[in-house]
């Protein structure tokens, strides 16, 4: 099974998980760890965003709420689940993108042990408010669906490779301002 296969079977157990165990009391202070990481990365992967690349850039428009549930374990799952998707994004067709690919690698696999980090934490509970049939799943798929809509229809050129890597660094940057509220 390739690795988007394995996203998507992520992404649809981790439709009814909430995060529980005992053992990841300390997660937001190691994913905030791992966040920065990854943002340094993403700034290392690539050079300034190229200024032939301005008059293209839009707006994906986040759906900040996803990371302000009411209940602080279900902050997770949300995360989790952002992270499925960058690491998703970022499996695409790279060949246009004019990034450092060692560097590529390193952001690819740390976005992946976050995800399996993420994974341990969280087991299967079915509950009324169940993630899968919650609005905000459902607006976190629409934005990365706009972000995929809009490499394709560019035909993943560099610039849309550009934008891209500028949005998914909004998303960490906005994941790591709600890890370090929770270490509160």
């Amino acid at each position: 099974m390739n690795a988007f296969g394995l996203i998507q079977i992520g992404l649809i157990l981790s439709s009814t998980t909430i995060i529980s165990s005992p053992q990841c009391n300390h997660l937001p202070l190691q994913q905030r760890k791992v966040i920065e990481n990854s943002l340094r990365l993403l700034d290392k992967m690539g050079k300034e965003f190229p200024q032939q690349c301005l008059r293209e850039k839009m707006s994906f428009r986040f759906p900040t709420q996803v990371l302000q549930p009411r209940q602080k374990e279900t902050v997770g799952v949300a995360i989790e689940e952002i992270l499925q998707h960058i690491f998703y994004i970022f499996s695409k067709n790279l060949t246009l993108a004019a990034w450092d690919r060692t560097v590529l690698d390193q952001f690819q696999n740390a976005l992946y042990l976050q995800i399996e980090q993420l994974e341990a934490c969280v087991i299967e509970k079915h509950t009324q408010h169940c993630w899968s049939k919650d609005v905000s799943r459902l607006k976190l798929k629409k934005y990365f669906r706009k972000i995929d809509c809009f490499l394709k229809d560019k035909q993943h050129d560099l610039c849309s490779w550009e934008i891209s890597r500028a949005e998914m660094r909004r998303c960490l940057q906005l994941i790591d301002k709600v890890t370090r509220k929770l270490k509160n």
